[in-house]
């Protein structure tokens, strides 16, 4: 599918969608102002999308610094009257929560719209969070498409009920939603001048400021406001009830087994179903939250059993055995809290069926064998050949070799971001991660907790995200650590978006470029470094000094990510000198570029990994491996 199609598509054409491009189409056709974002998987190619077509959709669009700074960009464009949408992966909205949560209470205008974006099984994060738990917190509606029509539909309809009611809503997808594909249908675009108008806020510091005299009334209506909208999701269509494979109307069933499902796992019990053809009626809920006591009571008061198919937590389940509870029904509640589903990770369709024939004492035949279910080589993940966070590491760990510290007497605090994979071995230079940012303030601990050496590691993008504060803290209160700002001129890990460092901002205008070595020294601290790792002498001798100095050093290592460098065909080809070779293994041991292997006792170079950069030739103390025309 063309890029332009997303803007371009005329209403009622059908195009074959990821979750993420209907998510582009649905802010279009509803015709927002301002889109602001973070980048993070799963939620990454909304924006990539968004900054090639928002200028030709009239929407104003940026990657924010971070994902608060994002929410209060699109709170501030609704509170001026115009449409605006916020969205992030699960974590970002923990770092956007001090000020997402206050956004219900001030209320907005034109409609807000938040997408989490959240990640089963972690396949790019840091934990398993489930986001529904900050639709409750914040009391904020909730909607959970299934798949990419849905995604359009709801966030259409999300824009409708947020200047309804004046409140921000959640449409929550995840990783499986978001990266899939399916066919959309498509309505009608707002116009441009439409989308592209400019608003105006009006003052109201009763309703706007939210100091305790007028958040104690804000409260009140917020609470009440939900309650209102509670009537709406009991009524919506967006819940939806399947039985014998089809979407009906009478919801009075009276069989041995329902499931209440939604979002992904919704597909998955209705393919289950379709297949093994059960006589079991499922009901869909869109709209979880403020969840549908009524539709719900309605489907379950008759059933024997009722299966809760959810990811991650058993949060609808918890809402059904309280009104089971409350009801006083005779009906079993199966799901995650009797281990009829697992707790932890994604679902798919082999763990439903499973659930499902244990339920109903099923006698089904063996199914093939399939790849889930095979014995796989483990892969693990590696930094690219060519990729200068190699060569940084390889630096770092030669300064401490050089000044005789034992490398069980340093601490390396890292971050998210492909730096990460620093954990794996040789380079081993990953001890603690928590969240981003994280690697400033919890090396600011180990430099008061602990007397040995700590040398942390962030990324360009991350500095900028939630890098300073920290720093400004480590200065301010005397901490000693040497901070490495892996400088790849990219937001690499998530797809290649720009941040501050650039000279481009996220629609592709010219934009001013921070200096991070100038933040640094605006912070206090005194020594501040640059090097290209890929000039391996000086690198180690910076870190050298680095290490010896007494306060906080920062050292920005900087080389363009080899995914976005290019090198010139022409450089000479990197090869190695076997009569010189003396297997020191200084290559492949220490250094481990993919490129470099061993066949036969013999070290060789794959020549279409390699990338020219040439560090190998500077590491080879006994010149065996050089460029050769």
């Amino acid at each position: 599918m063309d890029i332009n199609d997303i803007i371009m598509g005329k209403p009622g054409e059908k195009l074959f969608m990821l979750g993420n491009e209907a998510a582009v189409r649905a802010v279009i056709e509803s015709g927002i102002s301002v889109a602001a974002t973070y980048p993070g998987t799963p939620s990454s190619e909304i924006g990539d999308i968004l900054s090639k077509v928002a200028k030709d959709a009239g929407i104003y669009f940026e990657f924010s610094v971070n994902e608060k700074v994002a929410m209060e960009v699109a709170a501030a464009a609704s509170l001026s009257g115009v449409r605006s949408f916020a969205f992030m992966k699960h974590v970002g909205l923990n770092v956007a929560s001090d000020s997402f949560i206050s956004i219900p209470y001030v209320t907005v205008n034109g409609g807000m719209v938040i997408l989490s974006a959240d990640d089963p099984s972690m396949f790019s994060s840091q934990n398993e969070q489930d986001n529904r738990h900050y639709a409750r917190l914040a009391n904020v509606p909730l909607l959970e498409p299934s798949n990419p029509q849905e995604i359009k539909d709801y966030m259409k309809l999300a824009f409708e009920l947020s200047e309804k009611y004046n409140i921000p809503i959640i449409v929550r997808t995840t990783t499986r939603v978001s990266h899939m594909r399916g066919v959309v249908e498509l309505d009608e675009c707002s116009k441009k001048d439409t989308a592209n108008k400019k608003g105006r806020f009006e003052k109201n510091p009763s309703q706007y400021v939210p100091v305790p005299v007028n958040s104690m009334r804000m409260h009140k209506e917020l609470v009440e406001k939900m309650a209102d909208i509670n009537e709406f999701t009991n009524n919506s269509e967006l819940n939806k009830f399947y039985y014998k494979n089809d979407e009906v109307f009478n919801f009075s069933f009276n069989n041995e087994l329902g499931i209440i499902s939604s979002g992904s796992s919704f597909n998955y019990a209705y393919d289950v179903i379709n297949d093994l053809n059960l006589d079991v009626p499922i009901l869909k809920l869109g709209f979880t939250y403020p969840f549908p006591d009524d539709i719900v009571l309605n489907f379950i008061k008759d059933l024997d059993k009722v299966l809760i198919a959810e990811e991650v937590d058993p949060i609808m389940e918890s809402e059904v055995l309280r009104i089971v509870g409350r009801n006083n029904l005779n009906v079993e509640v199966k799901g995650k809290l009797d281990e009829s589903l697992p707790m932890t990770y994604e679902y798919n369709q082999d763990i439903l069926q499973n659930a499902i024939s244990t339920i109903l004492n099923l006698n089904l035949p063996d199914k093939k064998v399939r790849t889930a279910d095979m014995e796989l080589p483990n892969r693990p993940p590696t930094l690219c050949p060519g990729c200068p966070h190699r060569s940084t590491y390889y630096a770092v760990k030669k300064a401490i070799k050089n000044l005789n510290i034992d490398e069980k007497d340093v601490i390396f605090p890292s971050d998210i971001g492909c730096y990460t994979l620093g954990i794996e071995s040789p380079y081993k230079t990953v001890d603690l991660v928590l969240a981003m940012g994280a690697s400033v303030g919890s090396s600011c601990g180990f430099s008061k907790a602990t007397n040995q050496k700590i040398m942390s590691f962030l990324g360009d993008s991350t500095f900028f995200h939630s890098g300073i504060p920290p720093l400004i803290n480590a200065v301010h209160n005397n901490h000693k650590f040497v901070l490495t700002v892996l400088d790849n001129r990219i937001t690499a890990m998530t797809g290649g978006q720009p941040n501050p460092g650039l000279p481009l901002d996220g629609m592709g205008n010219e934009a001013p470029q921070i200096s991070i070595e100038e933040i640094a020294h605006a912070c206090g601290v005194d020594f501040v470094e640059t090097v290209n790792p890929e000039v391996l002498k000086k690198t180690v001798s910076v870190y050298e000094k680095a290490i010896k100095h007494d306060g906080v050093a920062v050292v920005v290592s900087r080389h363009p990510c080899t995914l976005i460098q290019k090198r010139s065909s022409k450089r000479a080809k990197i090869q190695i000198d076997s009569k010189k070779c003396v297997k020191c293994n200084e290559c492949i041991g220490e250094f481990a570029c993919p490129a470099i292997y061993k066949n036969k006792g013999e070290v060789l170079i794959d020549q279409s990994l390699c990338v020219k950069c040439a560090v190998c030739v500077q590491l080879c103390e006994n010149k065996a491996i050089a460029s050769r025309m």
